[in-house]
């Protein structure tokens, strides 16, 4: 449709508004004009409600917003506009347009709503009933709200529901729902039609890096009602899936993966939780300057352009032993690996291994600036070595993705992965911890919580991308 054309009337006629009988005009292209306003139905509708011989017109508008459909990049504010049809006829065919134009944008109608009400600073419940049940309300989306009740509740959840009654899976939590949703819908018997839903995430957490990642994606602030706007609209994007695998055990993951500083921050740093987000960079400090390194390997299959990085290797054992684990079962296995490309390794001693999916690991580590949602690839953030004045400087640039720029870092991709973790190399009964997406995958020796029990034990771990197999609402420019 040209310009001409989206300009032009599907439906025009005086209504009221405010007493006073006005043009009003609905566009080819969702517009909706009168004298001193236009709105885009798919970008600032929400929804609309009739209330006797009243239409009311939900919507959100940047502040500052004149005449002209848009704003001056204010924030988003919600209102309502209400107008009068001047007979029933008019009435029932503005509503039978509106429908007709809302219908079309193929936004969610039915929600069901995960919320972690123990997370972060237990503020989810407050951020659910403040930013995203009256956007809710105002786009008549229906929902059914579920409370998690313990660690791998959403799991249990997703892994039995019904998902035909929903047109996508909310998560109002850190990024652990999310991960926990994935994890359940690829556990399913019919995983590969479940891992198409649709999956939204409002950050109300700890570590919110994927709607971080999502929302900076095009330049909107992480916050819970620019994240809900998103999912509202119905705007999709595909999303890569890893699979970390260990014999026949699996982990899905949609985040990260971290051995040796991360991992040691983000787990360790629990016993500080009282304190919010500072907790990381409370015990990040404690950790640089009693540092650790630990001895080990990672191999990898590098992406085109990064075939220089590390020593050749071959790697054709690797994978008959990665295949020959690959058994016919009723859920998700991983992707069917692709032996094409260069095969590589890297030696410890190592400061810290870093595996990213997307680029934000949280509101303010953008650790991976390079990372794609679906471009069937990890950000790899390898660091060998480093002085403590160094490793200060360099993680002070973290907010800003400099880090990668380093020359104590080797920053790249690849399209699957081999993690040999070993022991701390001033103290070969101690081991370290492998994260992935916030949760300990493994624990070994000496480390923090040792006692517990993990998925996978602290040996050689296996990754693989599966390229753009969840999908995931988001915003678009």
């Amino acid at each position: 449709m040209d310009q001409k054309d989206a300009g032009a009337p599907v439906l025009s006629n005086r209504v009221q508004i405010n007493g006073i009988s006005v043009p009003l005009t609905l566009t080819a292209g969702g517009q909706l004009r009168w004298p001193d306003r236009c709105l885009s139905i798919e970008k600032d509708v929400l929804g609309f409600i009739i209330e006797g011989s009243r239409i009311k017109i939900n919507a959100v508008i940047e502040s500052g917003a004149g005449i002209c459909c848009g704003g001056d990049g204010g924030a988003p504010l919600r209102k309502t506009f209400t107008f009068e049809p001047l007979s029933e006829d008019s009435l029932r065919l503005w509503k039978q347009r509106l429908h007709a134009v809302l219908d079309s944008l193929g936004r969610p109608k039915r929600l069901f709503v995960l919320l972690n009400p123990y997370g972060g600073k237990r503020s989810a419940s407050k951020i659910f009933l403040d930013d995203v049940k009256p956007l809710l309300d105002d786009a008549n989306i229906h929902y059914t709200l579920q409370e998690t009740k313990y660690r791998l509740h959403a799991k249990e959840v997703v892994h039995s529901l019904d998902l035909l009654s929903y047109d996508g899976v909310l998560c109002v939590s850190g990024d652990g729902i999310l991960v926990e949703v994935v994890n359940g819908l690829l556990e399913r018997e019919d995983w590969s039609s479940a891992i198409k839903m649709p999956l939204g995430v409002i950050p109300a957490g700890t570590s919110n890096g994927m709607a971080k990642s999502l929302l900076d994606s095009v330049g909107e602030s992480c916050t819970a009602f620019n994240a809900t706007l998103a999912i509202i609209r119905g705007h999709t994007r595909s999303l890569d899936v890893a699979t970390v695998s260990q014999g026949q055990k699996r982990f899905f993951s949609v985040l990260m993966l971290a051995w040796g500083l991360v991992a040691d921050i983000d787990i360790e740093s629990e016993k500080y939780r009282w304190m919010g987000s500072a907790r990381m960079d409370f015990y990040a400090i404690q950790r640089i300057f009693r540092l650790r390194r630990y001895t080990g390997c990672i191999k990898f299959l590098a992406a085109p352009g990064y075939e220089n990085f590390g020593e050749p290797l071959e790697l054709e054992g690797e994978i008959n032993e990665l295949n020959s684990n690959r058994v016919q079962q009723n859920c998700y296995c991983g992707p069917a690996f692709d032996m094409k490309g260069f095969n590589r390794k890297i030696e410890g001693p190592f400061v810290s291994i870093w595996l990213h999916n997307v680029p934000w690991g949280g509101e303010d580590v953008l650790a991976a600036p390079d990372a794609k949602f679906s471009d069937g690839y990890l950000d790899l953030v390898v660091m060998k070595d480093c002085s403590k004045l160094s490793l200060l400087t360099l993680m002070s640039e973290l907010n800003k993705g400099g880090h990668v720029r380093s020359p104590h870092v080797l920053y790249l991709k690849v399209k699957a992965f081999v993690l040999e973790p070993g022991p701390r190399s001033d103290d070969s009964n101690k081991e370290g911890i492998i994260d992935v997406d916030g949760e300990v995958l493994a624990r070994g020796r000496g480390t923090y919580k040792s006692e517990q029990r993990t998925l996978m034990a602290y040996d050689k771990l296996h990754i693989e991308v599966d390229q753009g197999l969840a999908t995931v609402f988001s915003p678009v420019c």
